[in-house]
Parts: structure tokens; C-alpha cells; sequence
């Protein structure tokens, strides 16, 4: 039997469960498992500037491909706690990755040595599971186990914490007759699917929710044979944007009470039906009046994860089921009915989705200077076309950009969901990038989570990730001012200062371009609304070129309140811009504005 350290057996394992990529930190207590990745090969590193980086640069990799597992290395101590907020972030939005962690001796973890930090403990409930391996011999079972827990059911990740004598250690393992475990999938009954279909026979103006888990499964073209044969539109939930074209005629748009279409939010309240496949029922959709999301439709709910069917409200049907086993036979029996004359005709319900879509529309286009953050979506769709893959995370300029922007395939938009953390845009993009370099990728960032974690943009540099970084500058944490509001206050959200640097930038304090341009990338700044679509084509050329992420920086006006409920009720959604009245005010909304 051949005889190896434990932590070359790891690494040995992670090849095996088809792992080339990986991003960390090394240190003193994770050094031998680094010594291992440079000896045994085969899995290429991206050195990550902060820890927490390096967790959601695992995200952006998984997200981006099906059936990638990021993987995210750091030492003992206040590396596992930085990484905490990416499995969070992971497990909130059911994405796989593995989190490889140093430690002290086991003969030290109870006595305060440096760094020792029960990790394991930490990181339960934000992992599948987080174990602290105590001998040796159990690193491959533990490591075949993680893969196992990752993929089956609802993913999620898994933090394995090595101690140092642990990676040392010699063990018998055969790396040559390691398979990787079986993976568990719950699916549909044909029956739970024939009672699915038998309530959406009975209604009169049925949707279909798309949720992020249709997206993890790898299931968007069933979703949209399914809903091609009932003639069902479709409303995309934020995680499961993409999964139908935005310009699909049965594509209804977004519901809910921040990122959310008027005419979703319009269509979605004359439905009477809604099958949710693979969505959570997140409060940003729903809001938190249920009634009003609720009150006279039948709802059936599929989901991969059983206690999450009745955790929000009671669907009136529940199917524990990977979303994509059940959309094979909800297409099966679709194709049935067709066949035998069994399907109502939907038509008529579907086109007055499209009508909604065609009239119900915000405005993008101003010409104010500074700029509106509305007229700065506009120009990236005029610049970025169907192919481009967009990421971002949380903030108005997050919100503006899923009621305004356009996606047309699944995995183009990588957005964390519920977590949200500041910071996470620029790594998610770096490792987007790794795992796809031949999409296009474009993030978006508010200035407040660019300045978060602005170190990363020298790693996409040093190992030369290039994308476009969109960054809408107000100086404001303009969220949470306008959260404030509510309450009456404007209490430390303002960034703004006069720059002693760079006095021609007035108060908007912080110079991105010189920080992007001392971290080794191109940056461009625009003031003007109509040079916009200039600095994008530039934007683009010099990535090429130079191979390094490029930021355009759009000074917008300081405060612009976007669209959202104040009361979080996705039937009461405030527009405090002035609507889109004629064709030239939303001139790249997916259909023609019709008045």
C-alpha cells in the first residue's frame, strides 16, 4: 500500500473529486499541505491578498461553471474566522465550496497556543459541516465525506481544519482506487408531478417561479421546454435570474420589494397560481406582508431541501425534489397532455404579461450631471451584449442594476443573495474569471464595496484576470441612507471629503482611479452621461490588451432614491423617479415601451 503524509493524500483526493483550482493564504500551519500542493501538482493556486478573498473568489469559481467546487486554503487562527463571512455567503445561496483550514497540534488545541481557535465549532452553522481531524488516518474519509455533503441535497460547503502534526503525519492510502462517493439527489414521484400539474390545470392564470436551485441542478433549458409547453410565464427569483431569456416572450420578470420589474410585481398580482421550483421564498422577493404575496393563489413549492417546504408560508402542495429530477417530469407529463388535448390555453394570460412588459417601465434615460445611476445601466446595455456575465452583490447599485440590466443565460448572473457582504464583488468576479476566462465578465460595484476589499484587484493583476468593473461613485452608503430615511435620520452614511490629492474631484474623497492604477489596473473616470458608452468600449480594448481588470468610475449625482417598497410589501413599491412615458426614456428596455 503506498505510504503518504495525510495531507498529500488530501490533495491527492481533491484531484480525484476534480479539483484544479484553488485560492488561499499560506502559513505556518497550513504549510505542509501548500508543501504538498507544490509536490504532487496538478492544481493550480491563485494567491489571494485577504482571506475573506479568497472564500469568495471559491464562490465566483463554483458559480460560474456546473459542477465546480472552489476551494479556499488558509492557516489556523484568524484565517478561518476571515472566511467565515464567505461560507455564509455559501451556504445562504446553496453554493459548494470546500474550506481547507490549518491548526495547532492536537496536543495543544486546549491550551491556548497561538492561533488555535476551535474553528470547527465557529463555522458549524455556516458549513454543512466543519470538522476538526484528529487522526490521521481519517483525513481521506473525511475529505471523501465533504465532497459527498457538498453535492447531495441542498449544496452548500464544508470547512476541514487540519492540524499541523495531522498533515505530517504518514498514512497507507491508494489514490489510484479512490472513487468518490455516490451523491444524493431527493426526486419526484411521477404522481407528486401528475398532482403538481393537476392544480396548474385548474387555474386560470398560473406562473412559474424560477429559483437559483433550477440553476444549481443545470436545468434551465428544462425549465423552459416546460414552460414553452404550457405557454406559463416565468418569474425569475434574483438567484434564479437567467435561467429563462430576459427577451423570452414567457419571461414575466422579477418580483419583489427592492429588486423587482413594476410590470413582475403587476403580473404576479393578477396570478392565481404559482409553482415555485427551487426558490426559497427569500423576504426580498416576498416581502413581509404574506398576505398581500399570498391571498388568493394556490401555490405548489418543489424543493431539493424538505424543511424548507412551509418555512416561509404553507404551499398548498410540497415536493421535496432536485429541481431538475422534477422538471423532467413535469416536462414528461407536459408533453402527455399536449398530446392528448389536455392543456388549457394559456395564451391569452401570457400576452397580457407581455403587455405589462411593454408599458409598465421606469425611466433610464437623463442627461443630468452628475450623472443618475438609471442612465448608467442604460449605456452597459447598449455596451455589453447577451454573452457578458455580470457580478455583484449588494447596495442601490445592486438593486438598480436587477431592474435594469439584461440576462439571457443561466450562470450570467452571480450575485450573493442573501448574505450580502461588502467586499465580496471584486473576488467573486477574480474567481468568475478563473473558471471562465472566455465569458465576457462584468462587475458592478457602489464605491463603498469596491473600497471593501480593493486589495484583490492586485491579484487579479499579478495573475492576470481581466474583466470590466463597473463602479457608480456617490460617495454615500446610499442603501442605507435610504433605509434612514424611514427613520428620519442621515447619520454616518456620508463618504464624501475634499481630497487634498485630488482637489478636481471635489468632495467625492477617495481616488479609485489612482488606488485601481497603484494596484496595478487601468481605471477610467467619467463625469458625463454621453462618454459613458466610450469608456466601456475603451474599458474592454485595454483588458485585451493588458490582461487586467479595467474600472470605469461614473461620478453620479450624490442622492438618487431607487425604486422600492418602504413598507417591504412587494404591492407597495414606491417610484420616486418619474416613470418612462415615451419610447426615448427606456430605450434599451427589452420590449419597446407601447403608450
Amino acid at each position: 500500500m503506498p505510504r503518504m503524509t495525510a495531507a498529500a493524500a488530501a490533495v491527492e483526493i481533491l484531484k480525484r473529486e476534480g479539483v484544479a483550482q484553488a485560492f488561499g493564504v499560506p502559513g505556518a500551519a497550513i504549510n505542509p499541505f501548500y508543501r504538498e500542493l507544490k509536490n504532487v501538482g496538478g492544481i493550480k493556486h491563485t494567491l489571494a491578498r485577504h482571506v475573506e478573498g479568497a472564500s469568495h473568489m471559491a464562490e465566483g469559481f463554483t458559480r460560474a461553471k456546473a459542477g465546480n467546487i472552489g476551494v479556499c486554503i488558509g492557516t489556523s487562527g484568524p484565517a478561518g474566522t476571515d472566511m467565515i463571512t464567505g461560507l455564509y455567503s455559501a451556504i445562504a445561496d446553496s453554493i459548494p465550496i470546500l474550506c481547507i483550514t490549518g491548526q495547532a497540534p492536537v496536543s495543544k488545541l486546549h491550551k491556548e497556543d497561538f492561533q488555535a481557535v476551535d474553528i470547527a465549532a465557529i463555522a458549524g452553522p455556516v458549513t454543512k459541516k466543519a470538522t476538526t481531524v484528529l487522526e490521521a488516518a481519517q483525513v481521506p474519509g473525511v475529505f471523501q465525506e465533504a465532497f459527498h455533503l457538498m453535492r447531495s441535497g441542498r449544496p452548500g460547503p464544508v470547512l476541514i481544519d487540519l492540524p499541523i502534526d495531522v498533515q505530517l503525519t504518514e498514512i497507507e492510502f491508494d489514490p489510484d482506487t479512490y472513487e468518490p462517493l455516490p451523491v444524493y439527489q431527493p426526486r419526484a414521484t411521477r404522481a407528486q408531478a401528475e398532482k403538481a400539474l393537476a392544480l396548474l390545470l385548474e387555474s386560470e392564470r398560473p406562473l412559474i417561479v424560477a429559483g437559483g436551485g433550477i440553476i444549481n441542478a443545470d436545468a434551465s433549458d428544462l425549465l423552459v421546454e416546460f414552460a414553452e409547453l404550457t405557454n406559463v410565464p416565468v418569474i425569475s427569483t434574483l438567484m434564479g435570474w437567467g435561467t429563462i431569456p430576459d427577451d423570452h416572450e414567457l419571461a414575466a420578470g422579477m418580483v419583489g420589494v427592492q429588486t423587482s420589474h413594476r410590470y413582475g410585481n403587476e403580473t404576479f398580482l393578477a396570478s392565481d397560481f404559482v409553482l415555485g421550483i427551487g426558490n426559497r421564498w427569500a423576504n426580498r422577493h416576498t416581502g413581509y406582508n404574506l398576505e398581500a404575496y399570498t391571498k388568493g393563489r394556490t401555490f405548489v413549492h418543489v424543493d431539493i431541501e424538505p424543511t424548507q417546504l412551509g418555512k416561509i408560508f404553507a404551499p398548498d402542495y410540497g415536493i421535496a425534489s432536485d429541481a431538475g429530477a422534477a422538471l423532467e417530469l413535469f416536462v414528461e407529463i407536459a408533453k402527455e397532455l399536449k398530446a392528448a388535448g389536455r392543456l388549457p390555453d394559456f395564451s391569452a394570460w401570457a400576452a397580457s404579461a407581455q403587455e405589462r412588459k411593454a408599458t409598465l417601465q421606469r425611466r433610464t434615460h437623463f442627461d443630468n450631471i452628475p450623472m443618475k445611476p438609471q442612465r448608467v445601466y442604460e449605456e452597459m446595455n447598449k455596451a455589453f451584449g447577451p454573452e457578458t456575465r455580470y457580478v455583484t452583490t449588494i447596495g442601490l447599485s445592486q438593486i438598480a442594476a436587477a431592474q435594469f440590466l439584461h440576462v439571457y443565460k443561466p450562470r450570467h448572473w452571480i450575485n450573493c443573495g442573501q448574505a450580502g457582504p461588502l467586499g465580496w464583488t471584486i473576488p467573486a468576479a477574480i474567481g468568475a474569471a478563473t473558471a471562465d476566462p472566455e465569458t465576457p465578465i462584468v462587475a458592478l460595484s457602489g464605491d463603498y464595496d469596491f473600497q471593501f476589499m480593493i486589495e484583490e484587484l492586485a491579484v487579479a493583476a499579478q495573475h492576470k484576470v481581466p474583466y470590466v468593473h463597473v463602479l457608480v461613485n456617490n460617495a454615500y452608503l446610499g442603501l442605507i441612507r435610504q433605509a434612514q430615511a424611514g427613520l428620519d435620520i442621515n447619520f454616518q452614511v456620508n463618504l464624501e471629503f475634499e481630497n487634498i490629492n485630488t482637489p478636481e474631484i471635489g468632495v467625492y474623497g477617495v481616488d479609485h482611479v489612482k488606488v485601481a492604477e497603484g494596484l496595478g489596473v487601468k481605471a477610467i473616470r467619467v463625469t458625463d452621461p454621453d462618454e459613458l458608452g466610450a469608456a466601456f468600449e475603451q474599458a474592454k480594448k485595454l483588458a485585451v490588451e493588458h490582461q487586467v481588470p479595467v474600472v470605469v468610475e461614473a461620478i453620479l449625482e450624490r442622492v438618487t432614491n431607487i425604486s422600492m417598497s418602504k413598507t417591504v410589501d412587494m404591492s407597495n413599491v414606491t417610484e420616486f423617479e418619474e416613470l418612462a412615458t415615451e419610447p426615448g426614456h427606456a430605450p434599451t428596455a427589452i420590449k419597446a415601451l407601447k403608450v
